[in-house]
């Protein structure tokens, strides 16, 4: 076969949910199928380390497409005559291609439908080209994947869409357990880990009160480390930690490396992930491949990644967010060192329901085996 691949996130340095996603699939997929030929699509000039055999072809067409004008431009404008002679388009970050031949089957991934249920943190013309755009996609697809049984709930409520197949996630395996000596002496003290973009849906401003609420309450010396960069509307967020009585004991990191993600994980008392919405939840399952405990939200797909190895905790209750932290704060009782050991032999087991080979094996399955497009 001949499989398109949409590759635009593959981005060097910049790889977050859908590029993580992306890298970990296409780099097992690509291995595993020496018979096919892949032809990667980039919309800016790549880094080789992305080709990962000589079984991948790389195509890079202009223009970079991060604006809904310059997606119609590249999906509608520029990849269609650039398809002809696929058997089949693969797109890790959902969009297709509509004016492609319909007789070429495409493949999305749909991550999540958060800007059908938090349209008010995306910007109007986003907002419209998602919700004029992903219907039409999951009508067009031949097989729409997606990362959680939540999604594909998402998928039928607002696509009425039922055939969907759940692929899951991975931690890659530059995540795995470490003493965090080093992340602690460098944050100076035992700390709360908070990994992701600065975001609205990610409820950084509820994080920020409770860890405030909580180092009021308990007199705690834990400090809290948001490792992430800064996304979009992060502005709120800013001025919540301005407004903290111990903003001191708050260290932003800002984007860091696989590497330096890791060892913030082996050093970490907890992660604490209480976003509002979550499509997967991917440092969830990153945190128990590192063996550190986790307190995550109750909501969306993050009961389903988390099973019974975490701390659930509702999002909007800044008191709910305290009281999980004061479990888990060491420094206070030496009985939160148990919790902590019996949530990380949990994550253990959790771990092992989920896999980035598992996900690549169910895509390539799906794509290859499935009957060939008429040729004329």
């Amino acid at each position: 076969m001949r499989i398109g691949v949409n590759a635009r996130f593959l981005l060097p340095g910049r790889l977050e949910g859908i590029g993580r996603f992306s890298d970990e699939v296409l780099k097992r997929w690509t291995r595993s199928s020496p018979q096919n030929e892949f032809v990667f699509f980039f919309d800016r000039p790549y880094d080789p380390r992305y080709l990962y055999g000589p079984n991948v072809k790389p195509v890079v067409l202009f223009p970079p497409a991060r604006h809904p004008l310059l997606y119609l431009a590249w999906f509608e404008g520029r990849l269609p005559a650039a398809l002809k002679g696929c058997d089949a388009f693969f797109s890790p970050d959902g969009y297709l291609s509509l004016r492609a031949d319909a007789r070429i089957p495409q493949y999305p991934v749909f991550h999540d439908l958060a800007f059908e249920r938090f349209p008010q943190d995306v910007d109007l013309f986003h907002r419209l080209h998602y919700r004029t755009m992903f219907p039409r996609y999951a009508k067009r697809a031949k097989k729409i994947f997606v990362v959680s049984e939540f999604t594909k709930s998402d998928v039928k409520r607002f696509y009425g869409m039922d055939e969907t197949t759940v692929v899951g996630g991975g931690a890659a395996s530059h995540f795995f357990p470490t003493d965090g000596q080093k992340a602690r002496e460098k944050i100076g003290g035992p700390y709360f880990l908070y990994a992701g973009a600065i975001q609205p849906r990610k409820n950084i401003v509820g994080l920020l009160n409770a860890f405030d609420l909580h180092k009021k309450n308990t007199g705690s010396a834990m400090k809290l480390v948001l490792a992430g960069r800064k996304a979009w509307k992060f502005a709120e967020a800013e001025a919540a930690y301005h407004a903290m009585t111990h903003k001191n004991d708050v260290v932003f990191t800002g984007y860091v490396s696989d590497a330096e993600l890791n060892e913030l994980y082996g050093g970490a008392t907890a992660l604490v992930y209480v976003s509002f919405f979550e499509g997967f939840g991917l440092p969830i399952l990153e945190a128990f491949h590192a063996e550190t405990a986790v307190i995550c939200s109750n909501v969306s797909s993050m009961p389903e990644v988390a099973g019974e190895a975490a701390l659930l905790v509702e999002p909007r209750q800044t008191q709910s967010i305290a009281d999980a932290m004061r479990l888990l704060d060491e420094t206070l009782d030496d009985r939160a060192r148990a919790l902590r050991n019996e949530l990380v032999a949990k994550g253990r087991v959790q771990r092992e329901k989920f896999g980035w080979d598992k996900a690549a094996k169910i895509i390539a399955q799906t794509v290859e085996f499935a009957p060939a497009p008429p040729k004329t």
